[in-house]
């Protein structure tokens, strides 16, 4: 499916990491080799979804435990060289690797009791066009509805709660899904949930209304830079910490590498899914 050009919050999470990162991954779409931590978060967030699929009383850790395997022959089928991660590890790592997603959904029952819970929606695709004509597009992993109608959006880590400076990161991705929903269904979710597995954190944030509009021009402004730099070509880059785990390091003029020749601002492209790695 073609889409014309749009934020979501990685890719708006991108540019501001490094502009030259947003064109390698946007732009020039550049492959990535996802890391054995990745492809965990993807296969946990999947049973974490299949999950609520059960009937409640059912909703149990065995139960979960037991979505493992089938999720993750889904997710091979649907991406074949998911499978290549773990190619190279010995047995050891390999069940490692699969004990550790099992723990990760053993700490979510630690956090919440999901027999008492309904979702109105999970994976939700949110797309909205602002009045700047800025298109915004992501997916949120579940979208609580109470019975008097306040909104409770969640969102699922499977690494640790961060520091104060990452903190404002992750609620920038909640931020921007509480504006979508303010423009698609006009309503201030209530609360912002994220949930962190792998040290078993909660963290919640309460939006009001000036404060995502406020975020809704930060959003544009950000999107009037990237559409400066698509017209040249001159997304520069911005080295710093995140490098060393960086995919493109090798092209990165920063550290000595080529990028390929700019293929131009797309009209069109095929605007890839947010990130499910977390």
């Amino acid at each position: 499916m073609t889409r014309r050009p749009a934020l979501s919050p990685s890719r708006a999470g991108d540019f501001k990491q490094c502009p030259l990162l947003y064109r390698f991954r946007t732009i020039d779409r550049l492959p990535e080799r996802p890391t054995p931590a990745q492809v965990r978060g993807t296969l946990v967030h999947a049973v974490l979804d299949q999950l609520f699929e059960l009937p409640a009383p059912q909703r149990v850790p065995a139960a979960a435990r037991a979505l493992l395997g089938p999720a993750w022959e889904r997710l091979r089928a649907e991406e074949p060289d998911l499978a290549d991660v773990l190619s190279g590890a010995g047995e050891a790592d390999a069940a490692g690797w699969w004990e550790s997603a099992g723990a990760l959904l053993d700490a979510y029952f630690r956090l919440e009791d999901p027999r008492r819970l309904e979702p109105a929606a999970r994976e939700l695709l949110v797309e909205t066009e602002l009045g700047s004509g800025l298109l915004l597009r992501g997916y949120l992993d579940r979208l609580d509805v109470a019975p008097d109608g306040r909104i409770r959006v969640v969102d699922y880590k499977t690494g640790a709660a961060p520091g104060e400076v990452f903190e404002a990161r992750a609620l920038f991705q909640m931020k921007f899904y509480a504006l979508a929903l303010l423009h698609l269904r006009g309503v201030v979710p209530t609360q912002l949930l994220l949930i962190y597995l792998a040290d078993g954190a909660r963290l919640t944030y309460s939006p009001d209304e000036d404060e995502l509009r406020r975020f809704e021009r930060t959003l544009e402004a950000i999107w009037a830079a990237v559409l400066a730099a698509g017209e040249t070509g001159d997304f520069r880059p911005s080295p710093g910490r995140m490098c060393d785990w960086c995919s493109h390091k090798a092209l990165c003029p920063a550290w000595g590498g080529t990028p390929p020749p700019y293929p131009g601002w797309p009209a069109v492209t095929e605007e890839s899914v947010p990130d499910r790695a977390d």
